[in-house]
């Protein structure tokens, strides 16, 4: 098994729930294709997974802070939370709606220091910057 999913088995062990084969697969497209509308996630899955299940595991994942929804308007996205994937931010693209991450470790050392200046401990954060990406500028 490897890190990702043998992560997954934990969080979800510790919760008293099961690795199933219908996890995997939501948990493994998740983590191929990054941020995805649950359209995008029942697209991707068809033929798979039936959409009852892809909504159940979902839900169940969302419950147990193993998945985050980020919000474009009156959409979303989904993605693996810090639970299971590396802290990142975002880019948004809000012409089309494209997500990207950003993996900045200087971000990150200049919200602690910001943090430790103001003698604030955090817990969390979550930066989306929204702009618009080179194909709807262009």
């Amino acid at each position: 098994m490897d890190v990702n999913l043998a992560n997954l088995n934990e969080q979800l062990k510790a919760k008293g729930f099961s690795l199933t084969q219908s996890r995997i697969l939501v948990f493994e497209h998740l983590l191929k294709h990054g941020p995805l509308t649950m359209r995008d996630l029942l697209i991707g899955l068809a033929g798979k997974l039936d959409r009852a299940s892809v909504y159940r595991n979902v839900k169940l994942f969302e419950d147990l802070g193993m998945v985050q929804r980020l919000s474009n308007g009156f959409k979303y996205s989904l993605e693996l939370s810090d639970r299971l994937i590396n802290h990142h931010h975002h880019l948004v693209c809000i012409g089309c709606g494209a997500i990207a991450d950003i993996h900045e470790n200087k971000l990150e050392e200049h919200i602690a220091d910001i943090a430790k200046n103001q003698g604030f401990l955090p817990k969390a954060h979550q930066i989306e910057v929204r702009g618009y990406c080179r194909r709807c500028r262009a």
